[in-house]
């Protein structure tokens, strides 16, 4: 499972990604860049959906929700997984 310190090293390589600064990052998602350090660096204990989903947008990224997978998967299944990307 992704936890939020994982979430943030995501943003911190797509905001890199897109030479942005968290600055940058920050003003266009209208989030702090307070709020965006510490998100990158792990330190945000919580953040809200819409500010995620702002942050997320800007950089490229998307957020979605899939049923936990109790067996893990197969070649065949990150493939296809791929070839939808």
């Amino acid at each position: 499972m992704i936890g939020l310190s994982d979430l943030g090293r995501e943003i911190a390589t797509a905001r890199k990604g897109a030479r942005l600064t968290q600055l940058d990052l920050a003003k266009r998602a209208g989030v702090s860049r307070a709020t965006v350090d510490l998100l990158e660096n792990g330190r945000a204990s919580e953040i809200g959906y819409s500010k995620l989903i702002r942050i997320l947008r800007v950089v490229g990224l998307e957020l979605r929700l899939q049923p936990i997978a109790l067996e893990r998967p197969t070649l065949d299944d990150l493939l296809r997984e791929d070839a939808d990307d």
